[in-house]
């Protein structure tokens, strides 16, 4: 009788230490779990931001509004693509949303620095995202306007001087720049490749007309993270245009609209449909002369295209190499590398949607 309950006691005291085990157990994955949801990371995340069509509305208000010329309805759609960032600088995602965003093909883990450089702050940041979108809305109305035959004439302007920087205090917004060391300037990549080429043996001379005057300011440009020179300047080009033409579309950043706002007013502007009722979405910077540059996270604007509806895609051809093996089940991408390019193989498509004579990233 008494082994028997010797025994017993042994047993009641070997299920308390495996309870005592598994509570254990259990607390530490909580706490480790807990420590991974809260502890800061040096990444953020990209995914599909939202979709915008062009021949539509964005919070009651036309995307495109024409005046000075008759502008037509269109029954289908092209779609201006956008992506989301999650997380910001002072507030990144968790290990725990960074794992989950590494297992899923249609989102992209970045570092910080990558979309927030230590020299600029997060305000910064927006205000050049702003103004970038600026610039491409006044390159694709210079772009549909001279591919529908119009003269566009144009100048460089300062669109923002950022504080502390090398040109505060010197230039001021809306300076129109005329030249620099002597050189006049009728573009931005001149202007930029001037800037990043200084050689440091003196000054550059900078002469902008402010408010129709003339005015020479000696700028020695400032290193940033990176190692290039910068001004400290946010430039852009104003347009002559023979027709009014307004660009909208909320709290939305970057240059990569590009071709499709082109796409959208030359649709506007001329009687018929180009997409012919298809859903086409598609991404992409433009130049007044109409050509297509590539852009970033385009993946996630692969999956966004997907899951708005569209069918088509026209993607830069300048991207092809990150869009092979990434294209979402049901749709098709089309290669661009022009204005030109975007027209014609719209023009096929609204005639037979399963025209297969069109360039893709693998041909």
């Amino acid at each position: 009788m008494t082994f028997f309950k010797r025994g017993k006691s042994r047993s009641k005291s070997s299920d308390q230490a495996k309870r005592a085990v598994g509570f254990f157990t259990v607390v530490t994955f909580a706490a480790g779990f807990l420590t991974l949801a809260l502890l800061p990371t040096p990444y953020l995340i990209e995914r599909a931001g939202p979709t915008y069509d062009v021949l539509g509305e964005v919070e009651g208000e036309p995307v495109i509004s024409i005046s000075g010329a008759r502008s037509y309805e269109s029954e289908g759609m092209l779609e201006v693509l956008t992506v989301s960032i999650v997380g910001k600088p002072e507030n990144t995602p968790s290990w725990i949303e960074i794992a989950f965003a590494w297992a899923d093909e249609s989102q992209k883990v970045v570092p910080v620095e990558l979309l927030y450089p230590k020299d600029r702050t997060t305000e910064d940041v927006r205000s050049e995202s702003s103004a970038m979108m600026e610039v491409s809305q006044q390159d694709a109305i210079a772009a549909a306007l001279t591919q529908l035959g119009y003269q566009t004439p144009r100048q460089v302007y300062i669109a923002e001087v950022v504080a502390n920087a090398a040109a505060s205090g010197k230039l001021v917004a809306a300076d129109f720049v005329l030249s620099l060391n002597g050189e006049a300037i009728n573009d931005l990549e001149q202007l930029k490749s001037i800037v990043t080429s200084w050689d440091e043996s003196e000054p550059l001379e900078i002469v902008v007309d402010r408010n129709g005057r003339e005015v020479t300011e000696l700028i020695s440009p400032v290193k940033d993270a990176e190692g290039n020179y910068r001004l400290g300047i946010l430039v852009g080009y104003k347009y002559d245009f023979p027709v009014e033409i307004k660009l909208q579309l909320g709290d939305v950043g970057g240059p990569s609209g590009g071709m499709m706002f082109a796409l959208g007013i030359i649709d506007r502007l001329t009687p018929g449909d180009l997409t012919g009722g298809i859903h086409v979405a598609g991404t992409g910077t433009i130049t007044q002369a109409g050509e297509v540059g590539p852009i970033g996270g385009v993946v996630q604007k692969l999956y966004g295209a997907k899951r708005s509806g569209a069918t088509v895609f026209l993607a830069p051809a300048a991207n092809c190499d990150e869009i092979v093996g990434n294209v979402p089940s049901g749709l098709r991408v089309v290669k661009i590398e022009t204005l030109q390019d975007a027209l014609n193989a719209l023009e096929k498509l609204s005639a037979n949607e399963q025209d297969q004579s069109l360039p893709s990233c693998t041909n």
